[in-house]
């Protein structure tokens, strides 16, 4: 088996450790809950999607918007997807977003971690995929947010879990997911464009809902 294997079953076996000595330690800053998420960014207007209850039950205990944003224009539209966790103390963890992505006839085609600097001037650690299903393609970017700091690679995520664990009595986070498809007539450049362009004006709006 990988290095990488072995490296993610002691960073879960050090997470599990640490969060059943220290149970009931949480501390949970006020935070406005994800519906009041802005239903206008950057120029498109949101519809909430409904979250079925198999994938609900595969998500966990946390608080969830999917949302699809879309302009009157001819422009595709930029799928939002925010899971939040006021604690991963009860064995629920955040999951990675290969799990999270559409599963029945999906590969993944590329990925890649950036570092993208959003509308405020912050910069976010974020994973960047190219995902496809025969001639569709879709352009993905998600990252892990948790007390102001964005992570793109899921052992980094559990690694500061246990740390927050230990110096902060916090173990709340989120993942925020980008998607935006790749239509024919334009490149996965424009898509990538498309997708970034929302994804730095969206990311200011997190501490809101994501507390720092």
């Amino acid at each position: 088996m990988s290095l990488r294997f072995w490296i993610a079953v002691l960073l879960l076996s050090a997470a599990a450790v640490v969060l059943h000595v220290r149970p009931n330690a949480d501390r949970n800053p006020p935070t406005n809950p994800l519906a009041q998420f802005p239903e206008t960014v950057a120029g498109y207007s949101g519809a909430d999607q409904v979250i079925d209850q198999d994938t609900l039950d595969v998500l966990g205990s946390g608080e969830f918007l999917s949302r699809i944003y879309t302009t009157s224009s001819p422009t595709p539209p930029v799928s939002l997807f925010i899971g939040y966790f006021p604690t991963q103390r009860t064995g629920q963890t955040i999951h990675s977003p290969k799990h999270c992505l559409p599963g029945s006839g999906w590969t993944f085609e590329s990925s890649k971690y950036v570092t993208l600097t959003d509308a405020a001037n912050k910069p976010h650690r974020v994973g960047e995929y190219i995902i496809g299903n025969g001639y569709q393609k879709d352009f993905v970017i998600y990252w892990y947010e948790a007390h102001g700091r964005s992570v793109a690679d899921e052992y980094m995520a559990k690694l500061y879990l246990v740390a927050d664990a230990i110096r902060m009595n916090r173990t709340d986070g989120a993942l925020v997911r980008v998607i935006t498809p790749v239509v024919p007539g334009e490149t996965i450049a424009d898509a990538k464009a498309r997708a970034e362009a929302f994804t730095g004006k969206a990311a200011p709006l997190l501490p809101r809902f994501v507390p720092d």
